[in-house]
């Protein structure tokens, strides 16, 4: 949980300014999009850019508004937009969200403007107590993981589109192919998880942890070191992959990353900027862990624990954010950096790195009382924990000890890898 001190409220901006920030941003996102664009869902794992805006404007409502006026924008928002909150009340099923046409988009953006409305009132008020604000900063990080998740599945669904649509057009930074070098860590004890400012409650408690020696790539795997694995015929043979990741290949096909098609002899991505050329530099991005697992093994390394990757990140940089980007008018893709000589390079942001630890508590984790200690502990089981945010995340959203997680055959986010040995 998060204290009233976070620096980012009182240092930088006020739980205010932060509040109408977050959901400026919110806007920005969905400004290019038509009400046919966020009506669709595309498949289960991705919900309807107008299910985001209701669901995280709910949020404000139900845990913050509710609990200080107890009156609601509208009665069934707390079924349609509930996500699974069993202690709040049943949800709409998640695989058929694409199907609620009503309310219309207009009647959500009232919904969000009168929600935006009320909290400004309310926190601009003298009654903001430190529980009151924890529970806003959860739910400003839960609206930035869902601006995050509104840009992962725009891109499914636009890729779903035999021509191939533009997001938002976008220049694609220029850089060098990757690093060669690897950094080493002494065996040793080292200190894991949150220890100042905001926080999930699945990154604690802080703990220690007796660490072998081991090394840490520079740089994190590029599309051109993954064309050499599909050109070995990476996607046909059985021996470097795990049981179920081979049968994920067979039954679903996979021959290269998503949204990788082969034109004229060549590879081809689409992006939120469209349809263009694989750049061998570039980071690879949208593979599963199945995937990562297989070409760490093909190419004699592994993926590092969440832990090793932690402690690595202590030394690691990088600057490809949702929201520098998006100021920069810069495509919302990895590109590849300038790397620094002897440093660990783009650990933050450009992708999510898939690690091989299995997403499980901490020693002495407990979920937080009520029903906000269901949003990370009920999760924790046949997921993998990815770290270090991508380019669909927002910079301040994002630190070494944050815990993402995902099933082992998703690929509809920005997740690549960074090898170990």
């Amino acid at each position: 949980m998060a204290s009233i001190s976070d620096p980012l409220v009182t240092h930088e901006l006020s739980l205010l300014e932060r509040f109408q920030r977050v959901r400026r941003f919110t806007d920005l996102i969905t400004g290019p999009l038509s009400a046919e664009d966020c009506m669709v869902q595309s498949m289960p794992d991705v919900s309807p850019t107008r299910w985001h805006m209701a669901h995280t404007t709910w949020f404000f409502e139900t845990f913050i508004l509710c609990h200080e006026e107890g009156s609601v924008f509208d009665q069934e928002f707390n079924y349609l937009f509930n996500s699974y909150y069993n202690a709040i009340g049943k949800q709409f099923p998640r695989p058929q969200r694409g199907l609620i046409s009503r309310p219309s988009l207009e009647r959500i953006k009232e919904y969000r403007s009168e929600v935006d409305r009320r909290m400004a009132d309310f926190l601009a008020g003298p009654n903001v107590t430190q529980s009151i604000a924890q529970a806003v900063l959860i739910g400003l990080n839960h609206e930035q993981q869902h601006q995050e998740l509104m840009l992962t599945d725009i891109k499914h669904v636009l890729s779903c589109n035999p021509t191939l649509p533009v997001y938002r057009e976008g220049s694609f930074a220029s850089g060098v192919t990757s690093s060669d070098h690897w950094s080493e860590f002494e065996e040793g004890m080292y200190e894991i998880g949150a220890f100042e400012g905001f926080a999930f409650d699945n990154e604690s408690p802080r703990h220690r942890r007796f660490q072998e020696s081991f090394r840490v790539a520079g740089s994190p795997v590029t599309c051109g070191q993954w064309i050499e694995f599909i050109e070995a015929g990476g996607y046909q043979r059985p021996n470097h992959w795990l049981a179920m990741g081979w049968t994920a290949v067979q039954e679903q096909q996979w021959d290269a990353p998503l949204y990788w098609v082969r034109q004229n002899d060549s590879w081809m991505v689409f992006t939120l900027a469209g349809l263009v050329p694989v750049r061998p530099e570039w980071p690879v991005c949208h593979v599963s862990y199945f995937e990562a697992d297989a070409f760490a093994r093909w190419s004699g390394s592994r993926l590092p624990t969440e832990f090793e990757w932690e402690v690595a990140s202590r030394e690691g940089a990088g600057n490809q954010f949702a929201d520098q980007l998006w100021s920069a008018g810069q495509a919302l893709h990895p590109a590849a950096e300038q790397p620094t000589r002897g440093a660990i390079n783009q650990m933050m942001g450009s992708v999510w790195e898939w690690t091989s630890s299995s997403y499980a508590a901490y020693p002495g984790y407990s979920p937080p009382a009520g029903a906000l200690g269901e949003y990370n502990g009920k999760f924790m089981c046949n997921q993998y924990v990815l770290k270090g945010g991508s380019v669909a995340t927002s910079r301040d959203h994002v630190r070494p000890t944050y815990r993402n997680f995902f099933p082992p055959d998703a690929r509809w986010q920005f997740s690549g890898l960074r090898l170990a040995h």
